[in-house]
């Protein structure tokens, strides 16, 4: 049986453990896997761009397990009152093939998204940062709030977004959040300026340029979230040049990151090797990092992992028949060949009058 995990799943398990904790707990996991990063498959992610947006698969397996990722992103949807990004997830056994969780993976994308951002910060933004600009209030803009308070210690978010209606969205959301002051700038320049960390997590596919080289302070790290296929970025290419950049996954982020505005030969480090030790991330307290994030599968494979473990824990979600499991694995064919009405949930077929069994 196949454990399969949809929406109310995702809000009981949250609601459950507490957003923040659970953020926690994921990027944890997301470490874990970064750490057997040569143990993966990998590979960058397969994109149909299609009119207004793009549809994407993201595949990785390590010895035990496959997972993937069905997303898109469609920028226009919002004005047809749907969601920009929608996904789902599977995670099989690689021994068989046996898929063992079809999962909901919107809210999981979001999720892990945020924790992936704090996670990397943690080892790149000053020790003693507490203050974050945080420019773009869509729907990822709360979980980057709750991720980088809970992982990296950030006290203070000054929010700014060219739609106000997303501002007070983000502040109606956040604002009973112990702990973080929310603070509305009324210009990008006005929420960057002396801030530790800046996040950029704008929607619209376009070369834009939210950040420019003359806003960025010394010490200060990006954490750029919203360049994340070919054609979309979010800095200035003269801010990744003077800066020490840092990505998920090279071959896919040429492609899809800020980093597409530069030569091949323009160097990054991939995070594996800081996580790892292999590498330092910041080399001084004034050296500006950036983390051209686009997402990669072995960050959706590691949510997974963590929802199948909640899951089976705590035992929700539903057991459904996906897979056809008949007495003869050669005879699939009685599948479709027996009556509709000679059918049992459990698959165990009682003689047809035809004597098809």
């Amino acid at each position: 049986m196949t454990r399969f995990i949809d929406v109310a799943d995702i809000q009981q398990l949250v609601s459950s453990i507490g957003a923040e904790k659970f953020i926690t707990s994921l990027a944890q996991y997301i470490r874990a896997d970064y750490l057997r990063w040569e143990e993966f498959e990998k590979s960058a992610r397969v994109a149909n761009h299609v009119p207004g947006g793009v549809i994407e698969l993201m595949p990785t397996s390590d010895r035990t397990l496959y997972g993937f990722k069905y997303v898109n992103g469609h920028p226009k949807n919002t004005a047809q009152n749907m969601l920009t990004v929608m996904a789902f997830g599977v995670l099989a056994e690689v021994e068989t093939g046996f898929p063992l969780l079809f999962s909901e993976f919107t809210i999981s994308t979001a999720l892990r998204t945020a924790a992936t951002s704090a996670l990397m910060a943690s080892v790149l933004a000053r020790p003693e940062s507490t203050v974050m600009a945080l420019i773009g209030n869509g729907a990822q803009s709360e979980f980057q709030a709750l991720a980088f308070k809970s992982i990296v210690g950030i006290t203070e978010i000054r929010v700014f977004d060219i739609d106000p209606a997303a501002t007070a969205k983000f502040v109606r959301n956040i604002a009973h959040i112990d702990g973080l002051t929310i603070v509305q700038p009324q210009s990008v320049r006005e929420a960057v300026r002396g801030a530790d960390i800046v996040t950029t997590v704008t929607a619209d596919k376009n070369y834009a340029t939210i950040i420019t080289p003359d806003m960025v302070e010394p010490g200060m790290h990006i954490n750029g979230v919203g360049g994340d296929c070919p054609g979309k970025t979010e800095l200035h290419a003269d801010i990744l040049r003077a800066a020490r950049v840092f990505v998920e996954f090279e071959p896919q982020t040429r492609i899809e990151g800020d980093i597409q505005q530069l030569p091949a030969d323009f160097p990054v480090t991939e995070m594996w090797r800081v996580l790892s030790g292999q590498v330092v991330g910041r080399e001084s307290k004034e050296q500006v990092t950036v983390f051209d994030s686009v997402g990669f599968a072995i960050e959706d494979f590691s949510a997974l992992r963590y929802l199948y473990d909640l899951a089976q824990a705590r035992d929700i979600g539903a057991q459904i028949n996906l897979i056809p499991d008949p007495a003869n694995p050669k005879d699939l064919f009685q599948f479709v060949a027996a009556p509709a009405t000679t059918l049992t949930h459990d698959n165990q077929f009682p003689v047809s009058p035809m004597g098809l069994n």
